[in-house]
Formats: C-alpha cells, structure tokens, sequence
C-alpha cells in the first residue's frame, strides 16, 4: 500500500510517532532513513509504531546526515532490537556510486531481516535480480521513480513492488502558486504492476540541513479533489511580508489566517484532520510554534488524507 519515506530529522520523527496509530490502522509502512547520529528519537518513534501494530523500514546505509559514511551503528542498533522482529525490516539503498560487490553484502547481511531495496540510481538490476532468486531472498523493491527506470523496474518482475514519486516541488516559499498538482499514484499505481506506491511527504526528496531566516513562511497541506478523478493537490499558504527575514510569527498568522479561511469557505476540499484542528487551535491561540511543528503538522495531515482515501475506496 503506501510507504511514505521519511529522513530521520526530529520533526519527522516527532509527525511519525504521533501518527503511529493512523498508520497502523491504514496499514502503511514508513521507509525511514536515519539523518542524525543519535538514534534515541528512531528508537522513541519505532515504539511507537511496535506498541500500535503497524511496520516499518530503516535504511541502513543512508545518502544523507551523519550515518552517510558508516551505517554500521543502524545495523548494529537493529540486530540488537528487532532481531526476530518481522515488523522492522531493514533497508538497503542503492545509489549510481553502489559497486554491486558492495549491494551484494549489504542484502546478504540483512537478508534474515525481511529486507527491503530501495533503488535509486543502481545500474546493476539483472545483477542484483539474479542474485536475489539465486539466494532465494524474498525481498520488496523499492524503486525511486526518478531514479530507477521503467526498463530497470522489469528485472523485478515479482514479489512485492513499490513505486515512490516526489510530488513535491521545492521552490522558495514565496514563489509557491496557491495550489498545485501533487500527484495520482495513489489512484494508479495498481496499474503500474506496483504492489504499493510511496512519496517524500510534504517535504520533498531534496535534503538539506537547515538553513537561513526565511523571508517567506509557507504551509502546504495535500488535499484529494473527487472533480479530478481523485487525484492529489496540495495548497501553499503563503504569508504577504516578505521582503525582509524579521517577524517570522507575523509571517506564520498571515499564512495561518489563509489556510483557515480555506477551510471555512465552500469551495475547500481539504479533509478536516487532527493537524486541521491544531492549526485552528493555533490560529485562535496567535500562537506561532516554530517551523519544524508546522512541517510536522503538514505531514501528518497528508497520512490521515491519504489513510481516508483508502479507507473510502479501498473499504
């Protein structure tokens, strides 16, 4: 079904412990790739997901933050814990820089883990798929659409199949339109030949780490329109002061104040969620949390649109 991919930054972290139980329910698998040296916040967040029943996956050799180099610690850390553990299964990355001697050991040391390979930029796909029936590992394949072809896909012909599309498009805040298409793999992929299909959130698949005053506060929140064949869009409410990077609580209320008239108006077609009501709460409070917990609040309005959706159609 879905597999929305997470990078281990707190913020998300924090939007997957608190939609643990949504995720569970709906049946959705989290790919989670560790950013931050520290795995306590990994740790608190598969808790969460263990104690409400649901699964997930940890990539053990990240592209991005402090494990990039060494993601021994991952496995170590997984072996130790969830050894056993059918519902945290590892993750294998496979880059354009993956020599297949080196894809080669990290499935084969994970492949009692219920192992999943992400695919994105690998050239070696008859080599792997080869090597994956030899040893009889039964594995899912993830492939990152932008980075594994149609052609590279249909050496991976079996098993269980997931397609992940960026939807998102990263621009500055300021130079977001009010709204913009997202994406219709949640209603297509089946007739991909895909099994389940992923994406990057509301937060895209360019990682960055930080970065400077924003001039622009922007919230973006995913929205299903049933006019358009049940395809995904997603608003970006922008705030109007921005010329200069000072006040980023005026900037949040201006933005704020938007998104809640969209959702008071006729025409809104966003789903009233757990984060919706926060926002509101906000808005009544002119409280301004800071930018992580609006990130936050975005993603996990986008789990509990899309886990409606299935639960409407699928149901």
């Amino acid at each position: 079904m879905y597999y929305p991919y997470f990078r281990g930054k707190q913020f998300e972290l924090l939007a997957l412990r608190e939609s643990a139980e949504v995720l569970a329910e709906a049946s959705f698998v989290p790919i989670i790739e560790p950013v931050r040296e520290s795995l306590n916040g990994l740790e608190r967040a598969l808790a969460a997901i263990g104690d409400a029943g649901g699964r997930a996956i940890v990539i053990v050799n990240p592209r991005h933050g402090d494990h990039k180099d060494d993601g021994a610690n991952i496995s170590a850390f997984l072996s130790d814990n969830y050894r056993g553990n059918d519902a945290i299964s590892a993750g294998v990355l496979l880059l354009s820089t993956t020599s297949f001697d080196e894809a080669e050991a990290l499935i084969s040391s994970h492949a009692q883990h219920s192992p999943a390979i992400v695919h994105s930029g690998f050239t070696a796909a008859r080599d792997v798929a080869e090597f994956l029936r030899d040893r009889e590992i039964e594995a899912t394949n993830v492939f990152s659409e932008a980075h594994a072809s149609m052609l590279y896909r249909k050496h991976f012909g079996s098993g269980n199949r997931v397609l992940v599309r960026d939807g998102f498009e990263q621009k500055k805040n300021a130079d977001y339109e009010p709204s913009a298409f997202f994406s219709d793999l949640h209603v297509t992929f089946e007739d991909l030949n895909m099994q389940g299909y992923g994406d990057f959130l509301t937060v895209g698949d360019r990682y960055t780490e930080g970065g400077g005053p924003a001039y622009a506060v922007a919230i973006h929140l995913t929205y299903i329109d049933p006019t358009q064949d049940n395809a995904m869009y997603v608003y970006h409410f922008k705030s109007d002061s921005n010329d200069t990077p000072t006040d980023p609580a005026n900037k949040f209320a201006e933005a704020l104040a938007k998104l809640i008239a969209k959702l008071d108006s006729v025409d809104s077609k966003l789903l009233a969620t757990s984060a919706t009501e926060e926002f509101r709460r906000l808005y009544e409070a002119g409280h301004f949390p800071g930018l992580g917990y609006i990130k936050k609040l975005s993603i996990r309005h986008h789990i509990e649109t899309l886990a409606d959706y299935h639960r409407n159609v699928d149901g």
